[in-house]
């Protein structure tokens, strides 16, 4: 039988969030992942809506939010995913709103 080293509550956390955000269809829990993987400036005008399917819908609060944060999906993508495991989130959406 072997052991796996122990993991901590920080690393496991983001995935039980993600898991939350799936089962429920509400991306709120995630927004402590999203503002690590963002950076500040941009959680300030934007939340984490909901998970479905791979699909990340971000609230923005302006157009030019959501330009801006689809030129940089990939890039986005791929730091959610690191704090959330491996194919989490394969794309990102966004809806105006005041969240």
């Amino acid at each position: 039988m072997s052991r796996h080293e122990p993991k901590t509550l920080e690393a496991l956390l983001p995935r039980l969030l993600a898991r939350l955000a799936e089962e429920s269809g509400k991306g709120q829990s995630l927004m402590p992942v999203w503002a690590a993987a963002v950076g500040a400036q941009i959680a300030k005008h934007t939340s984490p809506y909901s998970l479905q399917g791979g699909t990340l819908v971000v609230t923005v609060e302006s157009a030019e939010w959501a330009q801006t944060l689809s030129r940089e999906q990939a890039s986005l993508c791929e730091r959610l995913n690191e704090r959330l495991g491996p194919g989490k989130v394969t794309a990102l959406s966004f809806r105006l709103g005041h969240e």
